[in-house]
């Protein structure tokens, strides 16, 4: 359980995830679609109603002798009890596919969501950071203009600080495009207007990831996975149809009752069957189609799986890579926050000027 209060300051990246998976417009039609699926279970488990035929026959020339005719009677094809069960479990299957794709697809917006909201907090940071060197830069080329005016300088140390101010406002303008983009993308993914601004607090906070655990899981991954569990399902409804199809090529056969009397006024009653003869269609090309959808289906599941175990490896050894750089950056910025502190000893004592100390909290 997460407790959900965006009143408290905004949302954080568990709200923020929790939002989107209520709120997405693809997920809601996702949910329908599911709707649908569940609904069309429910009607393949429907046994087929059966059927009562009604007829009369009127004397065009009638006698005192004569009667009105009619023939009544009820049937029922039990050819389609044949393969009732396999269209009913072919429908089953679809529904609990349907529902483990809505289940992937919830997972790809929670990814989604947290992705943006590390986006955007992270860009916060960063143009506040881009903000004050950007003051500071704007206050010494004025002095700068001014020095120059005075003739105190030249002009390539009064253009230094200008182009060092043009290119801290490029990076903010920058900066300002890709968080207008995130953050109608964050508006797009939790179904929000575009012009609802969304507060977010909190720090992004994530589970480190356990290479050894994720290597293990690998070997059982298609029981894991609600996309590849999801594969399984319509391979299953598939080889249902595909039984049920080959079900059909024998002959459907219909029963029925019928009561009937002449214009004579003779009456009888007795029974008719038909059977369909299997001699030119005999359902093979359905058989064909099943078949091979049923192929490609597995075909698909295969590939799916091959892709999913290259993306997974793909990303650990990025992470491997990442956790690699991230130890070099680290040890860089101690050495940089070693020599910031020289610098502003130096500065202190006025050795040196702004720009140095400027340049130093930049790097």
């Amino acid at each position: 359980e997460h407790p959900f209060a965006p009143s408290d300051g905004g949302l954080d990246m568990t709200d923020v995830a929790i939002l989107a998976v209520v709120n997405n417009p693809d997920l809601k039609a996702a949910r329908n679609d599911a709707n649908i699926a569940h609904a069309q279970a429910f009607s393949a488990s429907l046994l087929p109603d059966p059927q009562l035929a009604l007829a009369a026959d009127f004397n065009r020339y009638p006698d005192p002798s004569s009667t009105r005719g009619y023939t009544i009677g009820p049937s029922y094809d039990f050819g389609s009890l044949l393969t009732h069960s396999s269209l009913r479990a072919a429908a089953d299957a679809e529904s609990t596919k349907t529902d483990l794709t809505l289940l992937w697809q919830e997972w790809q917006i929670v990814a989604q969501a947290r992705l943006l909201f590390i986006k955007l907090t992270q860009s916060e940071k960063l143009a506040q950071l881009l903000q004050q060197h950007r003051d500071f830069y704007a206050q010494r080329s004025q002095r700068n203009q001014e020095a120059l005016a005075r003739g105190l300088i030249t002009a390539d140390v009064a253009n230094a600080a200008l182009a060092s101010l043009l290119d801290i406002d490029k990076q903010i303008n920058d900066l300002a495009h890709q968080n207008n983009q995130s953050r109608h993308d964050l508006n797009e993914l939790l179904g929000l207007a575009p012009g609802v601004h969304v507060p977010l607090r909190g720090a992004a906070v994530l589970p480190p990831l356990d290479t050894a655990s994720i290597e293990e899981m690998l070997s059982h991954i298609a029981q894991r996975r609600p996309d590849l569990i999801a594969l399984q399902y319509g391979y299953k409804a598939e080889d249902e149809r595909y039984r049920a199809a080959i079900i059909a090529q024998f002959p459907a056969f219909t029963f029925g009752l019928s009561r009937t009397r002449d214009t004579a006024n003779m009456s009888s009653q007795g029974f008719n069957i038909s059977l369909s003869l299997p001699i030119f269609n005999r359902n093979r090309g359905n058989i064909a189609i099943e078949q091979a959808t049923r192929q490609k289906l597995y075909d698909d599941y295969r590939q799916r799986i091959d892709v999913a175990r290259s993306d997974i490896d793909r990303i650990l050894s990025e992470q491997r890579i990442d956790r690699r750089q991230l130890i070099q950056v680290n040890a860089s910025v101690q050495q940089l926050e070693q020599q910031r502190q020289n610098v502003l000893s130096a500065f202190a004592h006025r050795s040196i000027d702004e720009l140095v100390l400027s340049t130093a909290d930049t790097a």
